[in-house]
């Protein structure tokens, strides 16, 4: 284990395996695991479906921001955010300015495999789940590249082995980086 003094975030699309390889790779780089979606979940004591629901997308994403804003003034964590979290320059902003952002990119393909079960996300219930993911991929995926420090593919089998050659990318990133440019005090 190697301990990180950097606050990490993780973006990416529903599906990617932010919360799944987000614990395994907190784990390995001694930092402490929130996932906002579950943290927003525990605070409200709603489902992210509720919210949805009750308030709308729009009220989703102001609780989202909140969320985003008190986690990220934490230190030593590794954050994995809700898929449209990039949709707000706001966040954006706070992303880049209080970590290290690592977008963990997959295809569609490879997320209606992932999630072929999944009743529970509101954005995915949909008649044509393929056109749903395509749509948010056009609008999402230029967010994520320009919001990323790091693009990340994980072309491994098993969420262990995909979280252990994120750990070595995070790690030889941030020793190419000034300190001063990932310090997440700032």
């Amino acid at each position: 284990m190697r301990k990180v003094n950097q606050n990490i975030f993780l973006i990416g699309p529903m599906g990617s395996g932010k919360t799944s390889i987000g614990k395994h790779l907190a784990k390995m780089l001694g930092l402490e695991f929130y996932d906002c979606d579950h943290e927003l979940e525990r605070l409200t004591g709603a489902s992210v479906n509720l919210i949805f629901d009750v308030e709308g997308e729009a009220g989703f994403r102001l609780r989202e921001r909140r969320m985003l804003r008190r986690l990220s003034k934490l230190n030593g964590v590794l954050i994995a955010t809700g898929g449209g979290v990039v949709c707000e320059k706001e966040n954006r902003r706070i992303l880049r300015s209080r970590g290290f952002v690592v977008y963990l990119k997959t295809s569609v393909d490879k997320q209606l495999k992932r999630l072929s079960q999944d009743k529970s996300r509101p954005l995915l219930q949909a008649e044509d789940r393929v056109e749903r993911l395509t749509s948010l991929a056009r609008v999402r995926n230029p967010l994520y590249d320009e919001t990323a420090d790091l693009v990340f593919s994980n072309r491994n089998s098993s969420v262990h082995a995909g979280a252990k050659a994120l750990s070595a990318a995070i790690l030889q990133n941030l020793a190419i980086l000034k300190p001063e440019t990932y310090n997440a005090n700032s």
